[in-house]
């Protein structure tokens, strides 16, 4: 496979610690998952740095929380215009540090001003909840302190855009750290942060997994939001559990796609093709299983392979590539042994079904069938380019099928509206679409049921989730004490 080299860096990429942007004495490989080979250093932050991240942020909370909605939403928007004219910049980086094309790392990009600009319009207001003859009683949320957000590598700059925008625009101070497969293009937050912001209200550090823990585990992180694996949700819950922190875990999801008999499959293949695929399947809510009567399975496979055959999968510098390389060898290694198990299984291979050949952590869209409950691929969470496709002759059975396990994201439901709308409210997930799949808005809530999650993200109402309930009873003048 030919490849494109990266633009370099241009420069030292650095950590935010209360206002001043720091180098570090030790550093770690990133790897670009094009080629396989390290192409930069990122700052590996040492317990004390941290140390320190987390006392600034302590202190500039005791003035934050006190600001008011207008002054949050104005230090925003400072921000947003110093990402906007980074945003080439970032996206480049993106692409090297993720491996997705350079399109939809601009994309990304832009996601973050979308996302941003709607936080910085939410406002949680006071509640008058009894206004009577004796009393008035007030309820405020009140920020809760020094959020820890550890985000992933499939969007690395988006997902730490969430986690900011929602801590500061509710009175919260943050330590956020990227994952250590991506952690470039977040730092580069940090120019956009580091004047427009009080010292020590954003702070962006960077480190390996054991960074992530002692985050969890700090006594003076009021709460954690995570986006990652349930295994590492689980236990983060573990471990906060000792201090009673507050808790936003997105954890992971085994999407299911149900397939309806009035289908016009050639569109829902394509619909299913696409949300099973983007970002090279690696996103929490990408199908993960489609259910397709036993009836339909021949030609709808057969669409879902065709769609496979066009797609273009390469460097993400290269034009027209639609589908980039798993962006880490631990989770390529994963996803070839799950299409190795499946085939032993019997699996039927209607598309792809093997490494690519040449550098990178290449694998290509993969259509399989013939398999059920029992084989891995089936119900273990992929987080790759592979779709099973399950047949079933029974549409309840099928639903119960969807529902069997402990993963509750997201799901869609393929077919006439009115039917499909009926189905999707048995779907035992916290988002279920109809004919569409993995549609976001900010203004909509976002999370899971069962262990795909606590808590939401996004929406007018999850930002309470980054607040404490303070109730204020204020009896009237003439009322007896």
């Amino acid at each position: 496979m030919a490849t494109t080299p990266p633009p370099p860096l241009e420069a030292e990429v650095k950590m935010l610690v209360n206002g001043r942007l720091v180098g570090a004495q030790t550093t770690f490989d990133v790897i670009n998952p094009a080629i396989g080979k390290v192409f930069a250093q990122a700052p590996e932050c040492s317990p004390a740095v941290l140390n320190d991240a987390i006392a600034s942020a302590k202190e500039a909370f005791k003035k934050w929380r006190l600001t008011s909605f207008e002054e949050r939403s104005a230090c925003l928007k400072k921000a947003m215009g110093k990402i906007k004219l980074a945003m080439p910049k970032l996206a480049n980086v993106l692409t090297m540090e993720q491996g997705k094309p350079l399109p939809m790392a601009m994309g990304e990009v832009g996601g973050i001003l979308h996302f941003l600009d709607h936080f910085s319009k939410l406002e949680v207001k006071d509640k008058v909840l009894v206004d009577n003859a004796t009393e008035t009683v007030i309820e405020k949320h009140v920020p809760l302190g020094v959020v820890g957000g550890i985000t992933p590598w499939n969007f690395p700059p988006l997902m730490a855009a969430w986690k900011l925008g929602e801590a500061v625009m509710t009175g919260n101070t943050i330590v956020l750290k990227p994952s250590p497969y991506t952690p470039l293009s977040t730092l580069m937050l940090s120019d956009a942060f580091v004047d427009t912001f009080p010292p020590g209200v954003v702070n962006l550090v960077s480190g390996n997994d054991a960074l992530g823990a002692m985050i969890t585990e700090h006594p003076d992180i009021a709460k954690i939001s995570f986006t990652g694996s349930t295994r590492t949700g689980k236990a983060i819950q573990a471990a906060t559990s000792g201090t009673l922190k507050r808790l936003t875990l997105e954890l992971g999801g085994n999407d299911p796609a149900i397939v309806l008999k009035g289908a016009d499959v050639k569109a829902a293949a394509k619909g299913v093709f696409a949300g099973a695929m983007q970002n090279t399947g690696q996103v929490c809510i990408a199908i993960k299983r489609a259910f397709v009567p036993e009836s339909m399975q021949d030609e709808f496979v057969k669409e879902l392979a065709a769609e496979a055959a066009r797609a273009k999968v390469g460097n993400g510098f290269e034009k027209d590539v639609q589908y980039g390389p798993i962006n880490n060898k631990m989770q390529y290694d994963k996803v070839c042994e799950l299409v190795e198990d499946a085939k032993k299984a019997g699996a039927k291979v209607h598309a792809g079904g093997s490494p690519m050949a040449g550098p990178g952590y290449y694998y290509p869209p993969t259509i399989l069938s013939n398999v059920k409950e029992g084989v891995r691929i089936v119900d273990e969470e992929q987080f790759g380019p592979v779709l099973p496709v399950i047949t079933y002759t029974d549409l309840d059975d099928a639903i119960d099928r969807a529902n069997g396990t402990n993963y509750g994201l997201g799901g869609s439901v393929w077919g006439p509206p009115e039917q499909a709308a009926e189905v999707a409210a048995k779907i035992d997930s916290g988002s279920v679409w109809v004919n569409a799949h993995g549609v976001l808005s900010p203004d909509v809530p976002f999370g899971g049921r069962k262990e795909s999650g606590v808590g939401r993200q996004m929406g007018s109402g999850t930002l309470e989730g980054y607040t404490d309930t303070k109730i204020i009873r204020i009896p009237k003048a003439k009322s007896k004490l």
